[in-house]
Parts: C-alpha cells; sequence; structure tokens
C-alpha cells in the first residue's frame, strides 16, 4: 500500500489517468493525484451526484429531451476539446508537423469540459443505481428541466473553479475528493454489477440494508487502484 494519504490518492490517479505532468495541477510541487481534465470530472460527477442525492432523492425516472440535449452538448465538448488537446501531445505532432490545429489547449479548458463530462456520467449514474438498488423508487427524473441542469452546473463549476484558486489549503482538499471520487463511482458500478450478476436487483429499502454488496465493490475498486501501482 503506498505511503500516506497522497501516497494512496495517487495510486487512485494512475488507475484511471494518464497523470501527465503539464497537462495537471500542482500544490507547490506536488501533482494533482489526476490530471486537470480527470480532476473536473471526478469533482462535476461528485457534485452532480450529490446534487441529484439532495434535489431528487429516490427518483430514477429519464431526463426529458432538452436535458438529454444539453448533456449531449457537454459530452460534445470534453471530446472535442480532449480530441484537440491529444493532437498536440509531442509524439503526434512528430508525426504530423504542419497539421493545422482547432485551438491551443490549456488546463483551465480541461478542468471545465472534464467537470461537463463528470455532470453527464452523474446524471446516468445515479438514477441507474437507485433504480437497481431500491424496491421503490420514483420515475421522476432526477434532473427534470434545463433550468435544474443549469443549476447543477454552476454548482460543479464553482467546485472545479476552485482548482484554478492556487491556495494550497483549498487544492489539498480538491486533490484528495477528486481521487475519492474515483472509488465512489467505480463503487456504485461494481455494486450495480454485482446485484445484476446474483439476481438481487430491487431488494432492498434502505441504502443500509446493501451494506455487504457496496463493501465487496468498495474492496473491487481499491483492488483495482492497488493493482495500477504494481503494473511496471
Amino acid at each position: 500500500t503506498p505511503e500516506g494519504i497522497f501516497g494512496k490518492a495517487d495510486a487512485v490517479g494512475y488507475a484511471v489517468c494518464h497523470r501527465i505532468d503539464l497537462r495537471s495541477f500542482h500544490i507547490g510541487e506536488r501533482q494533482f493525484p489526476l490530471c486537470a481534465r480527470c480532476t473536473g470530472q471526478y469533482l462535476g460527477a461528485l457534485t452532480g451526484l450529490v446534487f441529484q442525492a439532495i434535489v431528487s432523492r429516490h427518483r430514477a425516472g429519464s431526463p426529458p429531451k432538452r436535458v438529454i440535449i444539453g448533456l449531449v452538448i457537454l459530452a460534445s465538448l470534453y471530446g472535442l476539446d480532449g480530441a484537440n488537446s491529444y493532437l498536440h501531445l509531442p509524439a503526434f505532432q512528430e508525426i504530423f508537423p504542419n497539421m493545422n490545429l482547432l485551438y491551443e489547449p490549456n488546463n483551465i479548458l480541461r478542468v471545465m469540459t472534464g467537470t461537463g463530462m463528470g455532470l453527464v456520467i452523474s446524471a446516468a449514474l445515479y438514477p441507474a443505481f437507485i433504480s437497481t438498488l431500491y424496491q421503490q423508487f420514483d420515475r421522476v427524473p432526477t434532473v427534470t428541466g434545463i433550468k435544474q441542469l443549469l443549476v447543477m452546473m454552476v454548482c460543479a463549476i464553482l467546485v472545479s473553479g476552485l482548482t484554478l484558486s492556487n491556495i494550497g489549503w483549498i487544492l489539498i482538499p480538491l486533490a484528495l475528493i477528486s481521487s475519492g471520487g474515483v472509488l465512489l463511482m467505480l463503487t456504485m458500478i461494481f455494486t450495480i454489477m454485482i446485484l445484476m450478476i446474483f439476481k438481487k436487483e430491487n431488494s432492498y429499502q434502505r441504502l443500509g440494508q446493501a451494506i455487504y454488496p457496496i463493501l465487496v465493490s468498495l474492496l473491487f475498486a481499491n483492488c483495482i487502484c492497488s493493482r495500477a501501482v504494481l503494473i511496471p
């Protein structure tokens, strides 16, 4: 097990992120566990999950078309900026030195487009988790309209925007929270898979009743992150 809390956060980062130094935020000389894009993505996903848990609770309906269009736009911006950023990698530039690129990428764009993609992931993951876990849930959309989507976006942008503050006591918890978001999302996904494999969908009335599949899922998530450190 890596030493210290940041060592463990770095292990989580290695499991899901390229961790390129120039494309990451830093706390002094210490690199964030995740690159700027992944930091925004998991902070955005966490914000979206918390927002839906507060506002929607046991709702698990499909979002209306206007919300889906908004989420598609966010995902498209993420893909566009990611592709443009990838084309700026030195290895690619050596192969195609004269290629005209859209714009010069930067970490501000990376963290913001990552935040948008995190909201997209949370909008899909939260209702999937609720509809798989609980016996009874409301088939009402977790994000009911554009207004609610905009509020969720503003909350996520405010959280992710703090990564640009360059203030150590703000950056340290954000770095750790973003890596914790990876574990949370993996745990939720594995919980859904375990319940489906063992045909235990819609078996619980309260979250606490599902403690065993959730703990097993958390174990799987930790194993994946630990294994990533051991791979040369």
